[in-house]
């Protein structure tokens, strides 16, 4: 096998890349929306709804001899070439950032070690099993699914459309039943069922039951609603999945959530990127990661309007003009701070950052803006203060009540293990709300 590792938001060298040419030329200046469509797994899926993981993003960005890596994290394969995109503060003995941010935001179990597995593919299909009680969730947010069936009967209450060769075949001679079919609106469909068939997959697996007791609640609704399942039915019910996705744009949860099972139950008989071919993956998005994870450290002093869910949306301009998203709106209505997630080194954080949340500063009134970013240990926080007059004029000078401040969270770079990384990433977590206690 071979294999190559980098590290998110860095350039390499394109020399470095000459062991997985295959892999390279098949993702290289490709869109994720591309290689989605190509069977890459995205998380999260909606893409498009995002502003830091855009449609447009590229996994390898070609710049003159290197390719530059963006703010995805995760596991691509092709054939028999690997490429393990890292964040940028893996260390030797493992990427235990990477591996917290899952277990913080996704409550993912402490296995995350993309190396360590000698065949990856396996490694891959874990992923794609503890994503399965998110996914699930998500989707029964709205509710069950259901829709129009075809139902067939053979008995005395027609109540829909008569099959005649199969009334022959069955009810001759004739003893008072008749055999019909009926289109019914119901909770037992293809799409519950395949949910249904991945439970009992992952029900399975020596860890399944404390995985599926996270979502207990949605897995009882979903057994409730399935009443016709029968486990010979799994091919039959995957072929039906395959052949009509979900299209309705309100139910676009309840899409990833298929394609996921799919991913899964279809792993069982083919291993994932099944001929040289294909492209395979699982890619995470680190700025939302970051930002989720940031959310639950300063909830307590900060709103947070999600464009995923479009829930506190906000507009620049009256007349519900001018869409926009803040990261975070402090609780504060005296002292306005808004505070901006970045998963990008200080150093990247720039002129387009800039002219954002100042547009944002000013829309809400707030004096006070901050770059919440991941940092090495032992760097301080930069204060900026906006500047006042014009260079035409020759009196630009600092102001004294308008700043933004780049404030990081310190990274631990010395961890033994992984508890003992954990336990350090409390300190600093500590350390970096410190600066949201007063007022």
């Amino acid at each position: 096998m071979k294999l190559l590792k980098i590290k998110d938001n860095t350039q390499v060298k394109k020399a470095q890349f000459s062991n997985i040419g295959n892999l390279v030329g098949k993702i290289a200046d490709k869109t994720l929306e591309q290689l989605e469509r190509e069977g890459v797994f995205v998380f999260p899926e909606m893409i498009r709804d995002t502003e830091d993981l855009t449609k447009e993003q590229m996994i390898l960005q070609t710049v003159n001899d290197t390719f530059r890596s963006g703010n995805v994290m995760g596991f691509l394969g092709c054939g028999d070439e690997r490429l393990i995109i890292e964040s940028r503060f893996c260390g030797e003995s493992g990427d235990y950032f990477f591996q917290y941010l899952l277990e913080r935001v996704l409550d993912f179990p402490n296995i995350v070690d993309l190396e360590a597995d000698a065949n990856q593919d396996n490694r891959l299909f874990n992923f794609l099993l503890f994503l399965f009680p998110y996914y699930l969730k998500t989707a029964m947010r709205k509710g069950l699914f259901k829709r129009y069936i075809r139902r067939q009967y053979n008995d005395g209450n027609v109540k829909g459309t008569i099959d005649v060769a199969r009334h022959i075949k069955w009810n001759t001679p004739f003893v008072g039943n008749v055999a019909y079919s009926q289109r019914e609106f119901s909770y037992d469909n293809s799409l519950m069922e395949l949910v249904r068939h991945t439970i009992e997959f992952i029900k399975r697996k020596p860890y399944g039951n404390n995985l599926l007791h996270k979502v207990k609640d949605e897995v009882k609704l979903v057994i409730n609603a399935t009443l016709s399942y029968e486990v010979y039915d799994r091919q039959k019910v995957i072929d039906v999945n395959k052949k009509n996705a979900i299209r309705h744009a309100y139910f676009r949860e309840y899409l990833a959530l298929q394609r996921l099972c799919l991913l899964i139950l279809r792993h069982q008989k083919h291993q994932i990127g099944f001929g040289s071919r294909q492209i395979y993956g699982i890619l995470f998005d680190g700025a939302w990661l970051w930002e989720e994870y940031v959310a639950s450290l300063i909830e307590d002093y900060f709103y947070h309007p999600m464009n995923k869910s479009g829930k506190g949306a906000q507009r620049l301009f009256s007349g519900s003009v001018g869409l926009i998203y803040p990261d975070f709106i402090s609780r504060n209505k005296e002292k306005r701070v808004i505070a901006d997630a970045k998963y990008k080194p200080i150093d990247n954080i720039g002129n387009r950052d800039y002219l954002q949340i100042l547009a944002y500063m000013f829309r809400f009134d707030a004096k006070a803006g901050f770059y919440l970013y991941p940092e090495a240990e032992g760097a301080e926080d930069l204060k900026l203060w906006m500047n006042r007059g014009s260079t035409f004029e020759e009196n630009v000078t600092p102001r004294d009540d308008i700043s933004i401040t780049k404030h990081g969270l310190k990274i631990p770079e010395d961890a033994a293990d992984y508890d003992d990384f954990a336990a350090k990433m409390t300190a600093f977590e500590q350390e970096f709300q410190q600066m949201f206690l007063v007022g």
